[in-house]
């Protein structure tokens, strides 16, 4: 019983030298410049295009005099955070050289309007205006410098703070959401879906 058990141990060792080995042989591989080997476009649009529809799906689902609603004084109110996510679009992809629309002040436009229809087609308009400049891009674009950003910025972080920034505010809301007692539209279809599931079982 004792030699196939310390043949084990002996190829447990032999196989954790040689991962420790090839470890210790990967280079580093902050310093490549070379183009992603995968299509990061892609996913940054599928991302972000998630993230559009759950905020177009809650404002959507909002009553009209939630909107103005704050959770505190000096904090945004869903029609301001709603405007944030879609200013921010502009702001953010202006960082890589992208022209927000003629007529776009950052410094207003969270507080342009309450209105629900206005506020989901500045959603949509932003929306449309990332997808062009996102699709605009090659992968090689993810690798340029951007050196206003930093020594070693490039175009796809600038796509990566949109992304992050887009998950992080579509959070915010969901927060808001639930302080109210609104269910999210997505989380109610996934219930019923359950709901169904289970009853057809």
């Amino acid at each position: 019983m004792k030699t196939p058990i310390l043949s084990l141990i002996c190829l447990a060792c032999i196989l954790n030298a040689s991962d420790v080995a090839m470890h210790a042989q990967t280079p580093d591989m902050s310093t490549d410049k070379t183009a992603p080997s995968y299509d990061m476009k892609a996913q940054a649009l599928v991302d972000l295009q998630a993230v559009n529809k759950k905020c177009i799906d809650l404002a959507e689902a909002l009553p009209k005099d939630k909107l103005t609603w704050r959770p505190a004084l000096n904090t945004r109110s869903f029609a301001e955070v709603f405007l944030h996510v879609a200013g921010e679009r502009y702001g953010i992809l202006s960082m890589m050289g992208a022209n927000p629309p003629a007529g776009f002040k950052a410094g207003e436009f969270e507080k342009s309007t309450t209105e629900k229809d206005r506020i989901v087609e500045d959603l949509n308009q932003s929306w449309e205006f990332t997808t062009k400049t996102i699709n605009g891009m090659s992968n090689a674009d993810f690798a340029k410098l951007v050196p206003k950003l930093g020594p070693q910025a490039n175009e796809g972080d600038v796509v990566y703070i949109l992304v992050a920034d887009a998950h992080e505010h579509l959070g915010q809301l969901i927060a808001y959401a639930r302080q109210n007692g609104i269910v999210p539209p997505w989380t109610v279809q996934m219930q019923k879906k359950k709901a169904s599931d289970a009853a057809g079982k």
